[in-house]
Formats: C-alpha cells, sequence, structure tokens
C-alpha cells in the first residue's frame, strides 16, 4: 500500500510503499555528509529521497537518479513530478553497468550511491525481489558502483558513499584500484560504547593521498532519544 510523506528537511513529499524497501536513515545521512554539484548522479536511487534531500541545493545543476528496478523507478518518477522537479531530477530505469551507453566518460561532477551492503551468498536472502535488490550484491556490487564512478566522473569529481565498517578493506583496495582517492571519512555510532554500523566515504578522482577524519556521528542518547546533530540533519531545509 503507497503512502506520501514529507522528505525530512525539505518541503517535498516523497512516494512510499511500505510493502516495498522503503529508504532509511543510511540514505538520510548521506545525504547530509555529502556536498554535491554541478551534474549529480544518484547510483541506486530507490525511491529517490536523496535527489529530493539534495535538489534545492544551488550548487547542483541536474540529478539523474539510476534504479535497475521498474516499478520502483516510476514510484520514484512520479515522486519527482508530484513535487514539479522534472527539470532538475530524471530517474532513469536503466544497470548503472550501461550507464556508459547514456553518459560520456568524465561527464559528471559527483556521485552519490548508498548501495547494497551484503554480499551474496553472505546473508538469508529476502524472499521479495525487491528487498533482496536493495540489500544484496544481486544487480550489482561493490566493484561495479566504484568503477561506473571512475567512469563517470571528471578529474577531481567526488563519490560521496555509505557502507558497512565491515567492507573497509574492500572499499579503500577498490577506490584506489580504481583511482578514486579516498579523503574523508566518517563512522556513525548507534551509540557512544558501542561499535559503528556505517560508514561515509568522501572520493575523489585522482585525487592526493590524505585520508582525513570527522568527529564521530552518533544517533542516540543514552535514553534512547535522537542526539542534537540527528535532529539538526533531519530538520535541515
Amino acid at each position: 500500500m503507497e503512502r506520501i510523506d514529507l522528505v525530512p528537511g525539505t518541503d517535498f513529499k516523497i512516494i512510499q510503499d511500505k510493502s516495498s524497501f522503503s529508504y532509511g536513515t543510511d540514505a538520510i545521512f548521506l545525504s547530509n555528509f555529502s556536498k554535491p554539484k554541478g551534474i549529480v548522479v544518484d547510483l541506486g536511487t530507490g525511491s529517490g529521497i536523496i535527489p529530493l534531500r539534495i535538489a534545492n541545493n544551488s550548487r547542483v545543476e541536474k540529478i539523474y537518479g539510476i534504479e535497475i528496478q521498474e516499478e520502483v523507478s516510476k514510484r520514484a518518477k512520479r515522486s519527482i513530478e508530484l513535487n514539479n522537479l522534472e527539470k532538475r531530477i530524471e530517474i532513469l530505469n536503466m544497470d548503472l553497468k550501461d550507464l556508459p551507453k547514456r553518459f560520456s566518460k568524465c561527464e559528471i561532477d559527483t556521485v552519490v550511491s548508498n548501495p547494497p551492503y551484503l554480499k551474496t551468498g553472505g546473508a538469508i536472502v529476502n524472499e521479495k525481489e525487491n528487498f533482496a535488490i536493495s540489500r544484496h550484491e544481486i544487480q550489482c556490487n561493490l566493484e561495479d558502483i566504484i568503477r561506473i564512478s571512475d567512469y563517470l566522473l571528471k578529474p577531481l569529481g567526488k563519490l560521496f558513499l555509505v557502507h558497512r565498517p565491515d567492507r573497509l578493506t574492500d572499499i579503500f583496495y577498490l577506490l584506489r584500484t580504481h583511482k578514486l582517492e579516498p579523503k574523508w571519512i566518517r563512522f556513525v555510532y548507534p551509540k557512544l560504547g558501542k561499535a559503528p554500523n556505517l560508514v561515509l566515504i568522501e572520493a575523489v578522482k585522482s585525487g592526493n593521498k590524505e585520508l582525513r577524519f570527522f568527529k564521530p556521528l552518533i544517533v542516540y542518547n543514552e535514553d534512547g532519544t535522537y542526539t542534537d546533530e540527528i535532529y539538526e540533519i533531519y530538520d535541515r531545509k
């Protein structure tokens, strides 16, 4: 069953289906962490939450949301139309591995991606295809994301990625293999004293070798309420 929600931190609305995979806090954190400019590509846009969150950014010229699942992409497109953002955001229903047929090499300024986290065979696959594709590396894997980012990005263009900390070794190896230098990293902790469960990464195409760290992002206080920074992230316009 579909519902219409308000996009956190904006005046835009988003269509979601509660029987399908909906956006999570990781997409909100990534949109807040990213510094998009120019022509932006969101790989695996899903509901279109990230394009909607960054659509008012004055440095952004155009956003392309790439989504392989036809029904999901149709819903995202309807959300764009609901907000009259067709000139700012375009949803493309296609396999990201086919993007060289749509874009020239080194054409894009910024890439953002909230990819599937789980390796195929690494966990129980959900019976619902939509959930499985969103969570597991079925239609694309981490290297596909990074390889196409290398193709799309201009020299010194930026990739903003959210992933699981236990994949950091793979992420750093693949980034350097494909000429993307990790420059900034921020760990997300559910609470103080707990291990991080997300990591936000900024990488630069053909950038210099220097990795820097932002202060950790803490989601919950000890009493289970959101920290002040989380409220700011959700309320930011």
